[in-house]
């Protein structure tokens, strides 16, 4: 009896999942008796005197995997070893590695598959291509190449980045996303994890942004698009593209490496200062996160450069717009509040932006979150993150005894449209942090907030003057409609032998009169004042203006 043979590439693929999901559930297992079951019998001494060790065999444990397996294991390791503001250092030091030590696929394999791609032989598509990768990433590789003279005279830039997938690299996701959604159920039969998330839903959020990142036309889309958020600011820019040597798993780039942001001995050697670098690039991150609206989502080290100028000045130069996300304009508005109610130190502001995000659902009773904020802000509020780690745990350990059981009770959720937005604004933070140890981020939101008020101001006068000018329109064409139900009536199209009404309809004339005269007055004083600070002069023609319709609605003449 013969038996069915099983390809090579299906064995893999479950050997590949069993792997992924046996470590997974290795580590909730042991995290769920240590941080769950021993508590409970009375040995949390032993809980927190294991953390340490526990955090860095499992760091370890992941990163062997994530090497050996890469694809989207990776992806979960860059973001953990970026998180240097928030995990434990035995952590992200033993992850930092995963950054740019992803193992390259033979060129033999990259060549076949861009040949395939692009129809031809490189030594055709290109004048030169390095067979030696620039860099290895978790679903592809790049190297740097040459366009032939007839395509170099057509882009406008010679030197380029050829961005190449890694054969097979659609099973491999479909793969790690199918052990995550494993493990994602699992997680959802917690109760204390589906209460705030819908972990399935965030598996799938990331499947959906997996197979946008695979497809590189529409990474070139997104780098395009980019480049015109930014085209009219200096801080900012992005390579070009390619088009003639692009396809869905080949990219070609302009050639825009330089120094990666995370190093700062070479960027003192250049004459940056890393400390100078690291409030710009927060504040670049922050404009598109909530004035744009369109973000880069993956802003690890290796996907932003510093390139230094001859004068003494630098630009933060951005590449791989693979992961990129939109924010809509309800959450924009709700991360604007969020981002006033941080630096006014407000935490009753705080809760409305977590309502108006989605986070905190509206039936919440949020007084004693209230409370717990305002005293968070008082403790902790403008300190540098060299500042907390110099705080004494014991500080931690007694807001977190206090007002623990608080957050936990309630009824928070995190909605998958958000998951972009926490990558992004994660990552921004350690790479801020690991530039400067001394890097306050309230020095950066609260300059950030003060123009989202005076914005926000302009656009509320802008909103009132427009409102008024239509209102006093209306009521400006009431008199004459009044005038021709008069002329009406004069002319017998409307029978009316009452005196009384010529006498209330030539007083309803004058009232609307003045009424007009009012809003005028009122729009124009409120629009010169919200403008007051930000365009003086246009705001005192206004408020000057005002005078007039003032002056009719107090002493216009009674008939």
């Amino acid at each position: 009896m013969s038996t069915a043979r099983v390809p090579s590439g299906a064995r893999d693929s479950r050997a590949r999942y069993r792997r992924i999901v046996r470590f997974a559930a290795r580590q909730l297992a042991i995290e769920w008796w240590h941080e769950i079951l021993l508590p409970k019998v009375g040995l949390g001494r032993i809980t927190e005197r294991t953390r340490a060790r526990r955090m860095t065999r499992f760091a370890r444990g992941f990163r062997e995997m994530a090497i050996g397996l890469g694809g989207l294991m990776i992806k979960v390791g860059q973001f953990m070893s970026s998180r240097l503001d928030v995990l434990p250092p035995e952590l992200t030091k033993e992850l930092e590695g995963l950054q740019d030590e992803v193992p390259a696929e033979s060129f033999d394999d990259i060549r076949a598959l861009a040949e395939s791609e692009l129809g031809m032989p490189l030594e055709r598509a290109y004048a030169w291509i390095d067979d030696a990768p620039l860099a290895a990433a978790s679903l592809g590789q790049a190297h740097r190449a040459r366009l032939t003279p007839a395509d170099a005279a057509d882009a406008g830039f010679t030197d380029v980045v050829v961005k190449i997938q890694r054969p097979g690299i659609d099973r491999i996701v479909d793969t790690d996303l199918r052990a995550l959604r494993k493990v994602a159920g699992w997680l959802n039969r917690v109760r204390a994890v589906s209460e705030r998330v819908d972990a399935p839903a965030l598996v799938d959020a990331f499947a959906e942004v997996c197979r946008d990142e695979i497809d590189y036309l529409h990474e070139a889309s997104g780098c395009e698009r980019f480049a015109e958020e930014f085209a009219d600011d200096d801080r900012v820019g992005a390579p070009e593209v390619g088009w003639e040597r692009t396809t869905r798993r080949v990219l070609t780039l302009q050639d825009v490496t330089a120094i990666k942001i995370s190093d700062v001995d070479s960027l003192r050697e250049a004459g940056v200062d890393p400390a100078e670098v690291s409030p710009v690039f927060a504040a670049v991150m922050l404009d598109q996160l909530f004035s744009n609206g369109y973000f880069h989502a993956d802003p690890h080290p290796g996907n932003i450069f510093v390139v230094p100028d001859a004068d003494g000045s630098w630009q933060l130069m951005f590449v791989d717009f693979g992961m990129m996300g939109e924010v809509p304009p309800s959450t924009r508005r709700g991360l604007r509040q969020l981002v006033i109610a941080m630096a006014a130190r407000d935490g009753a502001g705080l809760v409305q932006a977590a309502r108006e995000i989605g986070v905190l659902l509206p039936t919440a009773d949020t007084s004693e979150l209230e409370r717990a904020l305002t005293k968070l802000f008082d403790r902790f509020g403008g300190m540098a993150f060299a500042e907390l780690r110099d705080v004494d745990p014991r500080e931690y350990r007694d807001f977190a005894a206090e007002f623990g059981d608080v957050v936990r009770t309630l009824p928070i959720q995190l909605p998958e449209h958000l998951l972009l937005v926490i990558r992004a604004a994660s990552l921004t933070s350690g790479v801020a942090t690991a530039l400067d140890a001394e890097f306050n981020i309230w020095e950066s939101v609260e300059p950030y907030a003060e123009r989202l008020i005076r914005d926000e101001s302009a656009g509320f006068a802008r909103d009132l003057l427009t409102d008024g000018v239509e209102n006093a329109r209306l009521l400006w064409r009431m008199p004459k409609r009044v005038d021709a139900l008069i002329s009406r009536i004069e002319n017998g199209d409307i029978a009316v032998s009452t005196p009384q009404v010529e006498r209330r309809l030539s007083r309803l004339e004058s009232a609307l009169r003045r009424t007009v005269s009012a809003v005028l007055f009122a729009g124009l004083l409120v629009g010169g004042a919200a403008l007051y600070g930000t365009e003086p002069t246009p705001a005192v023609v206004l408020m000057s203006a005002s005078s007039l319709p003032l002056l009719h609605a107090l002493f216009a003449r009674r008939r």
